[in-house]
């Protein structure tokens, strides 16, 4: 490490062997100086040592075991019945280790991005113990970001055949971008914050405070649905109908005309207390998640409730279907999944545990067919993991929460943060990547 380009820093250069003043000397630990290594230690002097240990077997920690490459740390990662894994655990958290009989120590990085980097001023390069990447894991890799938005995207939209895409934001702002380019070719003002971003047929769909906006993008035509009590957070289409999710508690559903080319108001599901913030719509039915802590299951045949399922201890914020199974994450820091037993109801089969709140769920299938879930959480990750086993395969890093996730064709996914970056990744090879139903 060239410590000349530390400005000059006289205190630094006494502790690597240059003059000393008796009355500085002192006792030293037989331990390296976390600030040293992160290059900002101006203590003379200090008790810590601002060198490498000998290589060779270290006292108290040499045995314990190296931080698990697939990212597991502790017994938060557990298995359960049916998801075909086994107990695990690893409290280790030092990020720092020796290896093998090497005369040079091994960084093993912290899983968290350098924000030197980040701003292009991390002078440490390869000795530096953070990321200087966007992602951790194999198989997928960062193709480029799509920089515009100025606040949280809430929205990512990929119409099926289209070169367009089209992304939400809290900025009041919707953004189209050409797929080949990756060029921003317009924008709409919208005045007001976007809740939700979802395309159907020729339609762009937008939740709004107290609205849906409703875009053809065929014949550019535009219609407001009015109804909502508040944001729409989640829309979703089943069958002949729009759900939309509002922050009143409520489930609006409109019915599209073809003779009139409007949307009708068709329904109004009560049900929740609180507002709605996911909609699902699989295996005939409607499921929605809230912030009074419920999942609710509808019939699309009456648009009744036919069951609500209270397992989650804070709010519900996302939900997804996989071949039988209903997956949902809330705050309460789990991703739970539900199966149906006798008579129809669903129960849950298996929580999988983490250490932050869970914001989002996305299923795709990678480069091999099989398939993984893609869940952000609320310590700025995304976490890639296999099912049904739940083993973590990477990470992927943002500035702020990821809110957005969407798939797109060619084994292409998208993600949206908290600073308005919508980032663009892909598998090593072209799966045959399809969202899960």
């Amino acid at each position: 490490m060239d410590f000349d380009s530390n400005g000059g820093n006289k205190r630094v250069f006494n502790r690597l062997g240059g003059p000393t003043r008796p009355a500085q000397q002192t006792n030293t630990r037989q331990q390296v100086c976390f600030h040293w290594r992160a290059g900002r230690c101006y203590r003379n002097p200090c008790q810590f040592l601002h060198r490498e240990l000998p290589a060779g077997p270290v006292p108290n920690h040499a045995n314990k075991r190296a931080p698990d490459e697939s990212g597991f740390a502790g017994p938060s990662h557990r298995r359960g019945p049916g998801f075909n894994g086994s107990h695990s655990s690893n409290n280790n958290n030092n990020t720092w280790g020796r290896f093998g009989g090497n005369s040079r120590a091994v960084v093993t990085k912290t899983e968290k991005v350098c924000r030197f980097w980040v701003d292009g001023s991390c002078s440490h390069g390869e000795k530096c113990r953070f990321l200087h990447c966007w992602s951790k894991g194999d198989g997928f890799s960062l193709l480029t970001q799509l920089d515009g938005h100025e606040k949280l995207v809430s929205g990512i939209a990929l119409p099926s055949g289209s070169d367009k895409l089209y992304t939400g934001s809290k900025d009041g702002t919707i953004r189209v971008w050409d797929c080949a380019s990756g060029q921003c070719t317009s924008v709409l003002n919208l005045g007001a914050e976007v809740g939700c971003v979802i395309t159907e047929g020729p339609w762009l769909l937008v939740g709004m405070p107290n609205l849906v906006k409703a875009w053809n993008m065929e014949t550019n035509a535009d219609q407001s649905l009015s109804g909502p009590v508040g944001q729409v957070y989640s829309l979703v289409v089943g069958t002949d109908l729009l759900f939309a999710g509002t922050q009143d508690g409520s489930i609006l559903a409109w019915r599209y005309n073809a003779a009139t080319n409007c949307f009708e108001p068709a329904a109004s599901l009560m049900g929740h207390t609180l507002a709605v913030v996911t909609l699902y719509v699989g295996a005939n039915r409607l499921y929605s998640g809230s912030m009074d802590k419920s999942i609710k299951v509808w019939s699309l045949e009456n648009l009744q409730c036919i069951q609500t399922l209270t397992d989650h201890t804070s709010v519900v914020m996302s939900l997804i279907c996989w071949d039988q199974f209903l997956l949902s994450c809330s705050l309460d820091n789990t991703v739970k999944i539900w199966a149906a037993v006798e008579g129809g109801n669903l129960e849950v089969t298996y929580t999988h545990k983490e250490e932050n709140g869970m914001l989002a769920l996305c299923g795709v299938h990678d480069a091999e067919a099989k398939p993984v879930l893609l869940c952000s959480c609320n310590d700025n990750t995304l976490r890639l993991y296999d099912l049904p086993s739940f083993t973590e395969r990477g990470k992927i890093f943002a500035k702020q929460e990821i809110r957005s996730i969407q798939i797109g064709p060619g084994g292409i996914f998208f993600t949206g943060d908290g600073t308005g970056q919508v980032k663009v990744w892909k598998w090593s090879t072209a799966p045959a990547a399809a969202a899960m139903s």
